[in-house]
C-alpha cells in the first residue's frame, strides 16, 4: 500500500512526502503460540493442584520448567507472527510482532540497491524469525514467499518477507534514483 498524503506542487523545494507500508503474516505461528500457552497452563496447574508425594524440589522444577518453556515459546512465536515494514523518505523500518520487537531501522543513505526475491523460504535462512547467515546477510522471515532484499553500502544484505515486495522495491529505487535493474553506478543517497 502506498499512501499519498497531500499533493506536492510542481517545482516545490520540498520532497514528496510519500510513505510505503507493507505487512506479512504467518498464521501457522499462532498454533505454536497455543502450544506455549499450554505449557504455561500445565505449569500453573501443577503448582496449584499438586499431589506429588516425592517432595517439593521435583514439583518446583516441573513448574518452573513448564512456565519457562511456555514463556519462551509464546514470546518467540508471537514476536514473529507478523512483520510491518515502513519506508519513508529517510529510512526503512521493520517491526516484528505485536509489540514491535525486534525492530530494525536502515537509513536509505546506506542502501545501494533494492531487489525483489520472488520466493524466500524459512529453510533458506534456518527457520522463522530474525536470522543472520554469514554468506547471505541478515533477514526477517515470517513466512515463505516474496521478499525485499536491500544491498547496503558496506557489502551486507538485509532481506525481509513482506507482501507486495515488488512495489517496495520500486518505491525504494524511485527514492534513491536507481535504475529499474537495481545496479547502481555508485553509492546511493547523498
Amino acid at each position: 500500500m502506498t499512501d499519498h498524503p497531500g499533493n506536492a506542487r510542481h517545482g516545490s523545494s520540498q520532497a514528496l512526502s510519500t510513505v510505503w507500508t507493507g505487512r506479512a503474516t504467518n498464521r501457522f505461528q499462532w498454533l505454536l503460540a497455543v502450544a506455549g500457552a499450554g505449557c504455561m497452563a500445565l505449569g500453573i496447574e501443577l503448582a496449584v493442584d499438586s499431589a506429588w508425594s516425592s517432595g517439593i524440589a521435583p514439583l518446583l522444577m516441573s513448574v518452573i520448567g513448564c512456565v519457562a518453556a511456555g514463556l519462551l515459546i509464546l514470546f518467540g512465536t508471537l514476536a514473529f507472527v507478523h512483520v510491518a515494514v515502513k519506508v519513508d523518505g529517510d529510512a526503512l523500518e521493520v517491526r516484528c510482532g505485536h509489540i514491535g520487537l525486534p525492530r530494525r531501522r536502515i537509513l536509505l543513505t546506506h542502501v545501494v540497491g533494492a531487489d525483489f526475491a520472488p520466493r524466500v523460504t524459512p529453510r533458506q535462512w534456518g527457520g522463522w524469525g530474525y536470522r543472520w547467515r554469514p554468506e547471505q546477510g541478515t533477514a526477517v522471515v515470517v513466512r515463505r514467499g516474496e521478499a525485499l532484499v536491500l544491498r547496503l553500502g558496506d557489502g551486507r544484505t538485509f532481506t525481509v518477507t513482506v507482501d507486495d515486495a515488488e512495489a517496495a522495491v520500486r518505491f525504494i529505487r524511485d527514492r534513491l534514483h536507481l535504475p529499474a535493474g537495481g545496479k547502481p553506478g555508485g553509492p546511493a543517497g547523498g
